[in-house]
């Protein structure tokens, strides 16, 4: 089922988009991950990225929002992206967290050419609990979320509060 939100921008409910758990984690640290692709099937592959992360010992899905179909930015000349977000609990650190998403990433096939460029999944660690943090490999929160409709609008529609 799709949902038009304005003439850029479609909201898509599909199997585990949005998700919300019943079960509770016994996992310390809540955090927001975002994901996006625009590369092949990327609606599929956020089917395989769910199932995977399901059965991952380091991070248990409380709740993913639905699939926000949006035009890029930065780079404009490439295929609208597929963004949504993806709340969970973890047992790992910021730092650890960070290498543990770019495995994943890198698993499901993600090359680094250019900034903005088109990709087939990303992971943003957008927030993480309350922490805030500032490295050369990370910022806690993600600097331009709240210039992001990639995070604003699916973050919306989401019942867990961040």
């Amino acid at each position: 089922m799709q949902k038009k939100l304005d003439p850029r921008n479609i909201l898509i409910f599909q199997q585990n988009y949005p998700y919300l758990t019943i079960k509770k984690s016994t996992k310390p640290f809540q955090v927001t991950l975002g994901i996006g692709g625009n590369i092949g099937d990327v609606s599929r592959r956020f089917n395989h990225l769910f199932y995977y992360l399901k059965r991952s010992p380091f991070v248990d899905i409380v709740e993913t929002s639905a699939i926000l179909k949006n035009p890029p930015f930065g780079y404009l000349e490439q295929d609208d992206f597929q963004n949504a977000l993806i709340i969970v609990k973890t047992c790992l650190h910021p730092k650890a967290l960070l290498r543990y998403i770019l495995r994943v990433e890198k698993k499901f096939g993600r090359k680094r050419s250019f900034s903005n460029a088109p990709r087939t999944l990303d992971i943003d660690m957008i927030f993480y609990e309350k922490v805030q943090m500032n490295s050369k490999v990370l910022t806690l929160p993600h600097s331009d979320w709240m210039n992001r409709t990639s995070v604003i609008i699916p973050l919306i529609h989401m019942k867990t509060k961040t």
